[in-house]
C-alpha cells in the first residue's frame, strides 16, 4: 500500500527513446510528422515515478489568469488549466466534485477559493434562503466564470413535496427526552407549543394505528403512536434525539415502512416559482426532489421545453422506496441521478444503502448517464478539520463504484471547514482514480451496449475503441471534438486512464459536460473542417504551454469532417496513408495525435 511520500510507478511514455526525426513534407504546427512504421516496434514503455503527496493540508494558491488570457477563443477552466501545467495528464482529477452553497461559502472571495478547490458544480438548495440570496450567488459565480476564467455549472436543486415537520418556531432544533409524550398535529397555529409538532399534510395520520412507530429524519429520533385524537396522533418518545426544522416524518410498522399515498403533486406553486427563477437566471441542472416514476421527469422536461429550445438539464433525485421500484425507467427518462442517501436511508433500513448505491451507480453507467453520490460524506468536517477513517473509506469506495461525481452538503454550506472538506474530496477521489487504472480496462470489457439505430451503435463502438486503443498505448490524453457532448460522454463511461478534453462550441454542453467523469470541457468554435480544427486548437494548446514534446493524443469526434463527395454511415473509409491510418465516418473520426516537437497529426490528409 502506498503511503503519503510514496512514488507510484505510472506507465505514461510509450517511446523508450527520443526517434529520429524523418525528412516528410507533411508538417504539423512546424514540427516532422513520424512515420508509422515507428508504432510497429515499439519497445517495453518507459516506467517513470510520480511522486504522490497529501494535499489535505496545504492552502489554496492565489492563482490568476490574466485578462488577455481570459479573452482567448479556447474556453477552459482555469483550475484545471493550473493543475495540467502543474502536474501534467495522468495526475488530473477525473471525479467531478459538487459544493452547495450557503451562509459559509456564499462570499465572492469564499466562492473562488472553492473553485480554486477544483469546485465543479455549484448546487443551490431551494430549500433554505430567499430567491434573492439565491441571485447574489449566481450572480458571483457567473463573474468568477467571466472575469477569472473558471467554468463553474449551476445547479438548482427543488424542494418538492413531501411528509415533514413545519419549523417549530424558528431554526433552532428541539429535543425530544426519553419517554417524553408528544402531540403530532396538523392545527395551524403561531409560533410553537411545548411537546408539539406541527405536520405539514392535513391527512398525515390516515391509515395510522396504534402501536406504529414515526421516524424522524430516518432515525435521529422515534416515536410511538399511543392514541388518536381526531387527526392527531399522540406519541411516547421511544428513542430521543434532536427534531430539526422541516424534519421528515415516516412510519413504520413491524419493522417495514408503511406504504401510504398522500396524494400530494410532485411539485408545489414555491417549486414552480423557483424553476422559473432558475430558468430566468440560467442555471444549467434541475435536481428534482422526490420522483416517483418516470412522469415526473417527463413533465419537468415537457414544461422546460416550452420555455427554451436549449433548456436545464433534469437530474432525478433518487430518495423514495418507490423511485428503486421504478429505478431504470427514471435513470432513462433522466440526463443524470443523484443518490440522495439521506433521504433514501428514511424509506429503506440502513444497511441496504451500500447495495442500493452500487446497484444505483452501476445502471447509471450502464445507460450512460451521470451520477452524484450525496449526503454526508464527510459530515464530521461541519465541526471538524479532519474527516473520519469512515468518510474516506466511503469516498473511496464511491470512486470505485464508479460515481461521476461526489458532493458536499452541509459540509460546505454551514461547515467550519468547507475548503478543507472539498481537499479531502480531491485528494482521497484522486488516489482511488490511480490505484483504479487496470478496473478501468475491465469496466470497458462489460459494457453492454447502449444504441439502437445505426449511427449511435457506430459512434459507440468508435468510441469502446479510442478508450481501449488509449489505455494500451497510454496515451497522454483522449480529445474529443463534439457539439451535443454526446460521444464525450460515451467515452467518460468507458472510464479511460487518460483525461478526456472535449472541445465544444456550444456553453451549454460545455456546462453539462461538467457532471461527467474525466471530462475536462474546452469553448472553441468549431467549423466542419476538422484539420482546421485541430491545427486551431493545438496553436492555443501550446501558447497556454498545455502541451509539450512527447504528448500522446487520440482524437476522437462526431463533428462532420469536410468531404468533396456524399458519404453514408453504412459505409466506412479506411485510408492507409505514409505516415498514418485514419477511419472516417459521416459523423464520427478517430485518429492519433503524438508529438516529437509540440504535436503532430497522423491524419493530416485523406485527399
Amino acid at each position: 500500500m502506498t503511503a503519503v511520500g510514496d512514488f507510484i510507478p505510472l506507465s505514461r511514455d510509450i517511446f523508450t527513446k527520443k526517434l529520429n526525426a524523418v525528412p516528410l513534407k507533411n508538417q504539423f504546427l512546424g514540427a516532422s510528422v513520424l512515420p508509422l512504421k515507428t508504432l510497429h516496434g515499439l519497445e517495453k514503455p518507459r516506467v517513470r515515478a510520480l511522486p504522490v503527496r497529501s494535499t489535505m493540508q496545504v492552502g489554496l494558491e492565489s492563482v490568476g489568469r490574466s485578462a488577455e488570457l481570459v479573452e482567448e477563443p479556447l474556453g477552459v477552466d482555469l483550475a484545471s488549466e493550473v493543475e495540467l501545467k502543474k502536474k501534467r495528464f495522468m495526475s488530473l482529477p477525473k471525479t467531478k466534485l459538487v459544493c452547495t452553497i450557503g451562509p459559509a461559502c456564499c462570499s465572492l472571495e469564499k466562492l473562488e477559493r472553492l473553485a480554486l478547490g477544483g469546485m465543479n458544480v455549484a448546487r443551490l438548495n431551494m430549500c433554505h434562503n430567499t430567491q434573492e440570496w439565491h441571485r447574489d450567488v449566481i450572480q458571483s459565480i457567473k463573474r468568477l466564470n467571466e472575469e477569472k476564467g473558471f467554468c463553474i455549472s449551476l445547479m438548482i436543486d427543488i424542494e418538492g413535496l413531501h411528509m415533514h415537520m413545519v419549523d417549530h418556531g424558528g431554526n433552532s432544533s428541539v429535543k425530544a427526552e426519553d419517554g417524553s409524550i408528544w402531540l403530532f398535529t396538523t392545527e395551524k397555529f403561531e409560533g410553537s407549543r411545548p411537546l408539539t409538532v406541527k405536520a405539514n399534510y392535513e391527512g398525515f395520520s390516515e391509515g395510522i394505528t396504534i402501536g406504529d412507530e414515526i421516524v424522524i429524519d430516518g432515525g435521529m429520533a422515534s416515536f410511538e403512536v399511543i392514541e388518536k385524537v381526531g387527526n392527531d396522533l399522540r406519541c411516547r418518545c421511544m428513542d430521543p434525539g434532536l427534531l430539526l426544522p422541516r424534519a421528515k416524518l415516516s412510519f413504520w410498522r413491524d419493522g417495514k415502512l408503511v406504504r401510504r399515498h398522500y396524494g400530494l403533486p410532485i411539485l408545489s406553486p414555491k417549486d414552480w416559482a423557483d424553476i422559473e427563477f432558475g430558468i430566468c437566471e440560467g442555471v444549467d441542472f434541475i435536481a428534482l426532489s422526490f420522483v416517483r416514476d418516470p412522469n415526473d421527469i417527463k413533465q419537468l422536461k415537457r414544461y422546460l421545453s416550452t420555455k427554451s429550445s436549449d433548456f436545464p438539464k433534469v437530474l432525478a433525485k433518487i430518495e423514495r422506496l418507490e423511485a428503486l421500484e421504478n429505478l431504470k425507467s427514471i435513470i432513462e427518462a433522466s440526463d443524470g441521478i443523484m443518490v440522495a442517501r439521506g433521504d433514501l436511508g428514511v424509506d429503506i433500513p440502513l444497511e441496504q444503502i451500500p447495495t442500493v448505491q452500487e446497484e444505483i451507480t452501476r445502471l447509471c453507467g450502464q445507460l450512460n448517464k451521470p451520477v452524484i453520490i450525496a449526503s454526508q460524506l464527510l459530515e464530521s468536517m461541519v465541526e471538524y478539520p479532519i474527516p473520519t477513517r469512515a468518510e474516506v473509506a466511503d469516498v473511496s469506495e464511491a470512486v470505485r463504484q464508479n460515481a461521476d461525481a461526489l458532493m458536499l452538503s452541509g459540509e460546505s454550506a454551514i461547515g467550519l471547514y468547507g475548503e478543507k472538506a472539498l481537499s479531502v474530496l480531491r485528494v482521497a477521489s484522486g488516489r482511488m482514480e490511480l490505484s483504479g487504472h487496470k478496473e478501468n480496462q475491465q469496466t470497458l470489457r462489460l459494457q453492454s451496449p447502449l444504441g439502437l439505430s445505426l449511427p449511435d451503435r457506430i459512434a459507440e463502438e468508435i468510441c469502446n475503441s479510442a478508450v481501449e486503443m488509449a489505455n494500451k498505448l497510454g496515451v497522454d490524453a483522449i480529445f474529443v471534438y463534439t457539439k451535443h457532448g454526446y460521444m464525450a460522454s460515451l467515452l467518460s463511461r468507458n472510464r479511460p486512464n487518460s483525461p478526456i478534453f472535449a472541445f465544444t462550441n456550444k456553453s451549454s454542453t460545455r456546462k453539462a459536460l461538467n457532471l461527467h467523469w474525466g471530462v475536462i470541457p474546452f469553448h472553441v468554435e468549431l467549423s466542419d473542417n476538422m484539420e482546421e480544427n485541430i491545427t486551431d486548437t493545438f496553436e492555443f494548446m501550446k501558447t497556454r504551454q498545455m502541451v509539450k514534446e512527447g504528448d500522446v493524443v487520440l482524437i476522437v469526434s462526431d463533428v462532420n469532417p469536410t468531404c468533396s463527395t456524399p458519404t453514408v454511415f453504412q459505409s466506412i473509409l479506411e485510408q492507409s496513408v505514409s505516415f498514418g491510418l485514419e477511419i472516417q465516418l459521416l459523423m464520427n473520426w478517430l485518429t492519433l495525435v503524438y508529438t516529437t516537437g509540440v504535436a503532430q497529426n497522423l491524419c493530416n490528409s485523406t485527399q
